[in-house]
Formats: C-alpha cells, sequence, structure tokens
C-alpha cells in the first residue's frame, strides 16, 4: 500500500508540475461545475455517484470571511418529487449543492472546490433559464430530487441523515462555505461550464469529444489518484441474449447473426481512453449510447466476448469532462488547495467574486 501511496504521489507530481513550466497564475487584487446540459456527478456518503458538471492555474482570490452580507441571491428550483418550486439563497444552496456530491468526510479543500465548481455551473444553469424561460420548470432554473438527494438538500434533511454526525459535519461545511461563498469560475467574461463527476479513468476527457462543444478549459489532464479509488475498475457481464437486447436500445436497426464474437466490430476511442464509437451488429453507436444502454459506469471500456458471454471492464465513474471528485480529493490529501485543485482541472478560467 506504501508502494502505490509513493507512485501515486510521484505521477502526480510529475503531471502536475509539466503545465506550470510555462504557464503562471495571475492574482486578483479582491475577493471573490457541463454547455446547459445538467450532467452533474455525485459522490455521497452511502451512496453511489448520479453519473451526468487543470493544468494550467486559474486566477486566485482571498477567501471572504463575511459571507452573510451578500446573501440576498437566490436560486428557483423545481423538486421533481413534490412538483413544487423551491426559493433557496445561494449560501444555503452551496450546502446543499457540496453535500448531494461530496461525502462531508471528504478533504476540506476538494469540498471547496466541489462548493466552486457546483455554484459555478447553477449560476450558469440560472442566467441561462431566466434568459430564455423553459416552461417545464415553471419559473425554475432547474429542476432537482431533493429526495433523491440529487442537486440540493436541506438543512433538516441533514440532520435526518447524519443523526449525531450532523454538529459535526454541519460545522465543517460552515468553514467550507465561508471560504467560498460567492466565488465562480469564469471564462472571460462568462461562466464557466464547470462541470464535474465522481471518478476518472486517470485522465478526464475534453468535451469536443464527450459532447461535441470545444471548451478552452475542458481539456484532457492527468487526474492519477483516481486509480486508487474504490470502483475505479468495474466488471459487467451479459449473456448474448442480454447483449443482444440492450444493444438494440441503442441501435434499432443493429443486426445479429448466429456467431456471437462477430456481432462487435471497429471501435474508436478519445485521446484520454473512451469509446468514441463502436460498431454493434453493423451500426455505429456512440459510445455514450453504449454506456446508457449496457448500464456502464463509463465509457471508458474494454468488451470481450467468450462462450457467448460478453464483459465489459470499465474505469472510472462519470462522463470524465471537467474536475473528478475522487481526483479532487486525492490531490487535497496531498496537500493541495482548492485554488490549485480547479486550476487543475479547469484551466485558462479566473477565479473571481459575484454579486450574491
Amino acid at each position: 500500500m506504501k508502494g502505490k501511496t509513493l507512485l501515486g504521489l510521484l505521477l502526480f507530481l510529475i503531471m502536475f508540475l509539466i503545465p506550470f513550466l510555462s504557464v503562471g497564475a495571475k492574482i486578483p487584487d479582491k475577493t471573490d461545475k457541463p454547455s446547459s446540459r445538467s450532467s452533474s456527478s455525485a459522490v455521497q456518503s452511502g451512496q453511489q455517484p448520479q453519473a451526468k458538471p487543470q493544468s494550467q492555474p486559474v486566477s486566485q482570490t482571498p477567501q471572504s470571511s463575511a459571507p452573510a452580507a451578500r446573501n440576498t441571491a437566490q436560486f428557483k428550483i423545481l423538486d421533481t418529487k413534490s412538483n413544487q418550486v423551491l426559493t433557496v439563497n445561494d449560501r444555503d444552496f452551496l450546502y446543499g449543492a457540496i453535500v448531494t456530491e461530496m461525502s462531508p468526510e471528504s478533504q476540506p479543500e476538494a469540498l471547496k472546490a466541489q462548493g466552486v465548481a457546483a455554484y459555478t455551473y447553477y449560476s450558469r444553469l440560472r442566467t441561462q433559464e431566466r434568459a430564455n424561460p423553459t416552461a417545464a420548470l415553471k419559473g425554475a432554473d432547474f429542476s432537482a430530487d431533493t429526495q433523491g438527494w440529487q442537486i440540493y438538500v436541506s438543512k433538516a434533511q441533514m440532520q435526518e441523515r447524519w443523526g449525531t454526525k450532523f454538529d459535526e459535519y454541519y460545522n465543517k461545511l460552515t468553514q467550507v462555505v465561508n471560504a467560498v461563498y460567492g466565488q465562480v469560475l469564469k471564462s472571460g467574461n462568462d461562466l464557466a461550464d464547470a462541470t464535474y463527476y465522481a471518478i476518472s479513468s486517470g485522465r478526464t476527457e475534453t468535451s469536443e469529444d464527450i459532447w461535441g462543444g470545444k471548451r478552452s478549459y475542458l481539456v484532457s489532464v492527468a487526474s492519477p489518484g483516481d486509480v486508487f479509488a474504490g470502483g475505479y475498475q468495474t466488471t459487467v457481464t451479459l449473456s448474448a441474449d442480454q447483449f443482444k437486447a440492450a444493444a438494440l436500445k441503442a441501435a434499432p436497426k443493429a443486426s445479429f447473426g448466429t456467431d456471437a464474437a462477430k456481432w462487435v466490430g471497429a471501435v474508436s476511442r478519445t485521446a484520454a481512453g473512451s469509446v468514441k464509437t463502436i460498431q454493434i451488429g453493423g451500426v455505429s453507436v456512440t459510445g455514450n449510447d453504449a454506456r446508457n444502454a449496457f448500464g456502464l459506469r463509463s465509457a471508458n471500456f474494454t468488451l470481450t466476448c467468450k462462450d457467448n458471454v460478453f464483459t465489459f471492464v470499465v474505469k472510472g465513474y462519470g462522463h470524465g469532462v471537467g474536475m473528478s471528485q475522487v481526483g479532487a480529493d486525492y490531490m487535497a490529501s496531498q496537500g493541495l488547495t482548492y485554488k490549485q485543485i480547479l486550476a487543475w482541472y479547469y484551466p485558462t478560467t479566473s477565479l473571481t467574486a459575484t454579486a450574491a
């Protein structure tokens, strides 16, 4: 175990230092999470992440010590279970947005990075929705499943779940929120599309490879700490009948002969290893569609067939674009700050303050 830790640290230091040889951090004087698709992944204590929100530094800002003075902005959230629109001030939203994504036992600096990414991501959705409202949202900025601990939960829900641990966890979160409240990532004058997810394959993906939309700050960077995470590699095994039934969801026109070993053809991959396209039954299927059809944790997979049994070996958990939550926690455990973590996963963005 000691050997693995030392190896991981060595790999990380190598990958981390290279980009900083050519790019320097800009330090503003004052304080200051995917396109409009909502695709954040969750890492919640006792829960599995909800799969679908770098190498150069972001601008840095001092921490805020008195966030309450700016506690005026609000999010409007459509609760999908109750069908009611909740009004939540930005500061309270930050608590709920962090804990639906990461365990409160995570490293504080990782929680701070998650807070900034989530606040940025949903602030961006809010801005877009208010400029061009969606009727189905009933005046809300976005929807959330609060009962399922997706996107936002209230303080009362935290108390109910955490029980005797509530005070410890909430006090820790308060310190995190105090440190980053109001801080967002920007690309130029626009809020960044600060996407995130649970576990990378060991390297993040570009937005262009996964969704087709190019973002200068959603590029591929190393995330070596992920390979040591529980759940980094998973396996899915399907019979030929199960495979065929699932494949037809993604490729209704696929044709399957009697030899199952010939059902799968050529595979193309991204630079980071995720499947871009795969030939199934003579039809080209995207990696994301294959992931959804076969119930895989990510599109970074290998597929073999032996004795009419199909085996997927999957790396990572989530879409892979932007910040890896497990990667962020590993970086924080090695002594990096939330500013350095954000700098690593979202290059060319600036960390700044909103008027919240």
